[in-house]
């Protein structure tokens, strides 16, 4: 009886190992199998994963013993050629389990075994009855423009989406009425054909030479002041790629600056720009990550997940805001976006892109050390000037809501000559804590070790941590007293004085809590308009977005990043500074920042104003070395949670056993730990970690390699959450 094959099959499961099985009933095995999804019987369940390999059972083997496969949900294999090499990466350097990191890679249908969908593209235009109504609909409304639009034939959603504001609400006004429809038409491949842009400064097309002149693979840093002009050579760039018929995937690091990127791009490049992000429906991000299989999709314009979808003609890969934390994936599978963007560039061959006015440390080490290419933009572009920056002394001033006289009077002064303002508070909610003048009470989450922000002007308290809600209480829970009162301030609290303060000017406000919808921040923004106002925002606004209009930006709560246990506060606090101080004086108007503190002298706020972004760099790369923190090392943290800390404690114990290295085999791999997490417990939940150390990274995984298989075996595992974060960007 000749040797029999079986389908080695990952499975979306906290497992390491794969699983054996036989071809369906009826069908032969094939090496073609690989990357193919399967749907299998596992226990009492049916789930889908991927054929990982396809082996042979010798004649005496166990084949008999193996289940049959249900089915091949595909002709082809959905992870193919370069995709699926780069995954199979991704799950070695995160130690994960192969099933979930292929899982993590595909759009929620296709995970749940849905067919791959069709691709093609939507427009709407006017039925009959629509075409003779026209002059029935009410003048100036966005249901006669849109219908003035698709006079002279249907029209694509993209191009609508950058023809009229909020056409989908038009559209579906019309189509209630009968006068306008939803039609598929083909997926489109225009050639491209940039619409003119402002004429590049020297700078500028000297990096756009550059990165015309890459050949192959290569990482480029472009390193450029905010406001230099960076998206232009992005889209210089991707033209160039078009040109050469290659896709170009961009990844962003907020949903929020999606719509404005996309905007911009659609009108620049002449050919259909793709959206993928969190806030797309399911199908909708299928359908994306379906076109990008096909090749049909030209350019993708993404958030971190994008970094996964297949790029069959792959010419170009850009990580705008290179710098930003939320490329990192903060659990499942923890991967960051931008690395792994890295690694599928030098596997496809093509140029990396990174863009950041503040990049991070470890890139900006790699370009300094000549592993990527070093491309400068140091003067803003076109006519627009750098900001002129103050520092308010507010020790012993009266403060209103956290902003000092002067900085009213600034605002003030900035409103009537016609400007925009931002008052930026790093803080969402009314006030962080509702405190007890009788007693000292303060409100605590009674899930987190964590107090719990006061919201809806005093009503509502919330724990941003876990999620919890609950009303404030109308008196102190402790002593009965009635003098609960929050304490600080908040971005919510932060809107309401100055909407008293200025009266005569709309106030808006941009946090997380205004800005869940779809579209919202757009219409936001879009309600502000030209006129004078003010913003207040949160870190949401801090990062790439185009504010022409603005004149003085206030940052409200310096302090707050100036001393912290984590190693990275004075990166991102820096960063965080120079990013909200850019967007101001974008256009021909000069602009200003005041930035409010307690400790005008210290040294971060110095060397920033004194020397730039570039030179905080230098001084904090230099700590970095001293101290042995990245990137002059490799760290990975080992998670773990339970509801009682006894179990956390024992397994973290065992862990470190089995991960010690001996001590004869002379490894400079350093343990810290066990140690309770910086906020001990979450969401009812006793945390504790382990962090593993070494200046070489070759040792750092070959010492995983070896023990997390055996993490996965212990007794004490079975009593825990527990999770491996390698390359962590904090310590939470």
């Amino acid at each position: 009886m000749p040797a029999s094959l079986r389908l080695r099959v990952v499975l979306p499961l906290p497992l390491p190992q794969a699983f054996d099985y036989l071809p369906p009933h009826g069908e032969t095995a094939s090496a073609s199998d690989v990357g193919r999804r399967v749907r299998v019987p596992f226990g009492p369940r049916e789930l889908t994963g991927f054929v990982a390999e396809v082996a042979t059972v010798p004649d005496d083997g166990p084949a008999g013993e193996l289940r049959h496969a249900l089915a091949l949900l595909d002709d082809a294999p959905l992870l193919a050629g370069e995709l699926l090499e780069s995954l199979r990466w991704l799950a070695r350097y995160t130690h994960a389990p192969p099933g979930e990191v292929f899982a993590t890679a595909i759009p929620a249908p296709l995970r749940r075994g849905e067919p791959l969908p069709d691709t093609h593209a939507w427009a709407w235009t006017l039925t009959p009855e629509g075409r003779g109504g026209i002059g029935k609909l009410r003048s100036g409304t966005r249901p006669r423009r849109l219908a003035e639009l698709l006079r002279d034939g249907p029209r694509d959603e993209d191009a609508l989406a950058t023809l009229l504001d909020d056409w989908r609400g038009a559209a579906r006004a019309l189509a209630r009425r009968g006068l306008a429809e939803r039609v598929a038409i083909p997926a489109s491949r225009i050639a491209p054909e940039p619409q003119p842009g402002p004429a590049l400064n020297d700078e500028q097309q000297a990096a756009v030479d550059a990165i015309r002149a890459t050949d192959g693979f290569a990482a480029l840093l472009l390193d450029g002041v905010t406001g230099s002009g960076k998206t232009e050579v992005y889209l210089h760039a991707i033209a160039d790629c078009l040109a050469r018929g290659r896709q170009a995937l961009v990844l962003v690091p907020e949903i929020g600056l999606t719509p404005q990127t996309l905007a911009r791009f659609r009108a620049r490049l002449g050919v259909p720009v793709h959206a993928l992000h969190s806030g797309l429906s399911d199908g909708e991000r299928a359908r994306t990550w379906a076109a990008c299989l096909r090749g049909e999709a030209r350019v993708v314009v993404g958030t971190r997940s994008a970094v996964f979808v297949p790029l069959p003609d792959a010419g170009l890969i850009v990580v705008d805001e290179e710098h930003d934390a939320s490329y990192k994936q903060q659990d499942g599978i923890r991967y960051h976006a931008r690395d792994f963007a890295l690694v599928r560039g030098k596997a496809l061959g093509v140029p990396v892109l990174l863009g950041s006015a503040t990049p991070s440390l470890e890139t900006l080490h790699n370009a300094r050390g000549g592993r990527y290419a070093h491309l400068r933009l140091q003067r803003r572009a076109g006519a627009a000037r750098p900001p002129a920056v103050r520092v308010t002394d507010v020790r012993k001033r009266p403060l209103d809501a956290g902003l000092a006289p002067e900085t009213l009077a600034a605002i003030g002064a900035a409103l009537d000559a016609g400007g925009q303002v931002l008052a930026f508070k790093n803080r969402r909610g009314y006030a962080p804590v509702l405190l007890c003048h009788d007693c000292g009470w303060s409100a605590h989450c009674r899930r987190c070790d964590a107090s719990m922000t006061v919201h809806a002007g005093g009503r509502r308290l919330q724990c941003h941590h876990c999620g919890y809600r609950q009303p404030a209480p109308p008196a102190c829970p402790d002593c009965g007293g009635l003098a609960l009162q929050p304490q600080g301030v908040g971005s919510e609290r932060l809107e309401e004085v100055l909407a008293e303060r200025f009266p005569g000017f709309p106030v808006v406000r941009i946090d997380r809590g205004t800005t869940q919808r779809k579209g919202a921040m757009e219409k936001h923004l879009d309600a502000l308009g030209e006129r004078a106002g003010i913003l207040v925002g949160t870190q949401i606004l801090a990062k790439g977005h185009d504010l022409p209009h603005l004149t003085l930006v206030v940052v409200v709560g310096v302090d707050e990043g100036l001393f912290s246990a984590d190693f990275r506060a004075g990166e991102k606090l820096a960063q965080q500074l120079i990013q909200v101080a850019g967007r101001a004086g974008r256009a021909s108007k000069p602009g200003e920042v005041w930035l409010q503190t307690h400790h005008p002298g210290h040294p971060l706020l110095n060397t920033l104003i004194a020397g730039g972004y570039h030179a905080f760099a230098d001084g904090e790369l230099a700590q970095r070395e001293a101290a042995g923190f990245p990137p002059f090392a490799h760290l990975a943290l080992l998670r773990a949670e339970a509801q009682h800390v006894e179990a956390v404690h024992c397994f973290l114990q065992a862990a470190r056993s089995t991960i010690a290295p001996q001590p004869s085999n002379g490894s400079d791999l350093e343990l810290h730990g066990p140690m309770p997490a910086p906020m001990p417990r979450r969401a009812g939940f006793q945390r504790m970690q382990l962090l593993l150390s070494s200046p070489n990274r070759r040792a750092l995984h070959g010492t995983l390699d070896r023990a997390v298989l055996q993490l996965y075996e212990l007794p004490e595992a079975r009593k825990v959450r527990w999770s491996l974060d390698i390359d962590p960007v904090d310590l939470y």
